[in-house]
């Protein structure tokens, strides 16, 4: 991480994963604008799409990390789909623009990316070198081609900004574990508590996930390196979704976990107003050029990140 205090911009830093990075780079001793669409209290307003006053944050900033993007915890209709794609590009081609325009640019701009953008495959794990864009994978719903196609133009965007000054990274993260109320893990926990986290589909589809403490510190590491491009925010352990659940299961508790068949699972989607792309594709992806870069995972495999973030939860 910079050894000094720097100012860095996110915009997007109101979500569950920005909330928490914020926190941490603030306790780091930074001085963290947030740019929101809401404006609450602390932030500094913008609209995500056109340039405005929040552009003068850029300029002399240090660094800029971009979460900005739709929640994909929705059904996945034409319109959300179409939001969630507008929502990510038109926001990373405005902070492009901002950055461009500066007098004094950021010295790198992290912008966030999905491990969604790798085939739904059980074969191999996806690295950054060796791993398959998906998107013509046969035998998935034509939908997911579409979300890969999100992640393919969301990254295109920031590639395409011209920031000659500026590194550039894009994070292709992971499904985030932290302890925040309403995240992911808060919602899996909840249900393993309730003997509702068995196998779902088959179970074969892989889990790929990071832990909170690690995604901050990797965010941190990326800030300081020279790295430049694609960089996958992944635990380096991924995990068949079966054994992920039942070692959930086990850190908190609960000895069973009723089993869900695919329609059982579409049920639970609507319910939850979510979609099962989010359960159902294998996300094995692994953090390839983190590792080759020497970070080191605090939390490298489930059973001991879920022991964890049941005990402090």
């Amino acid at each position: 991480m910079f050894h000094v205090r720097v100012k860095i911009v996110v915009p997007g830093g109101t979500g569950n994963a920005g909330a928490m990075l914020c926190r941490a780079l603030a306790d780091n001793g930074h001085d963290v604008v947030v740019l929101s669409r809401s404006g609450s209290p602390g932030t500094v307003r913008w609209d995500g799409r056109t340039a405005g006053a929040w552009t003068e944050e850029i300029d002399g900033a240090d660094a800029v990390i971009n979460l900005a993007g739709r929640s994909v915890s929705c059904r996945y209709t034409p319109e959300n789909l179409r939001e969630m794609m507008d929502s990510r590009v038109d926001s990373t081609r405005v902070v492009g623009q901002a950055i461009a325009a500066a007098k004094k640019p950021p010295k790198v701009w992290l912008q966030m990316s999905t491990a969604t953008i790798y085939a739904h495959r059980f074969d191999a794990a996806n690295d950054e070198a060796a791993g398959i864009v998906g998107g013509a994978e046969p035998d998935v719903p034509d939908y997911w081609a579409f979300s890969v196609e999100i992640a393919k133009q969301w990254e295109a965007a920031q590639q395409e900004a011209a920031t000659p000054d500026t590194r550039k990274v894009a994070l292709r993260a992971a499904v985030i574990m932290s302890r925040d109320r309403g995240s992911v893990f808060d919602v899996l926990r909840k249900m393993a508590r309730l003997g509702l986290g068995g196998a779902v589909a088959g179970s074969r589809q892989y889990v790929s996930w990071i832990h909170g403490a690690d995604l901050v510190r990797a965010v941190e590491f990326l800030l300081a390196s020279e790295l430049v491009g694609p960089v996958n925010l992944a635990a380096p352990n991924p995990l068949p979704q079966r054994e992920f659940m039942r070692v959930l299961r086990a850190a908190v508790g609960m000895p069973v976990g009723s089993p869900a068949t695919k329609w059982m699972a579409e049920l639970g989607a609507l319910v939850l107003r979510s979609d099962t792309e989010l359960l159902l594709k294998s996300r094995r992806v692994v953090p390839g050029r983190l590792l080759d870069a020497g970070f080191e995972f605090t939390f490298p495999d489930w059973p001991t990140a879920a022991a964890d973030l049941v005990r402090k939860r």
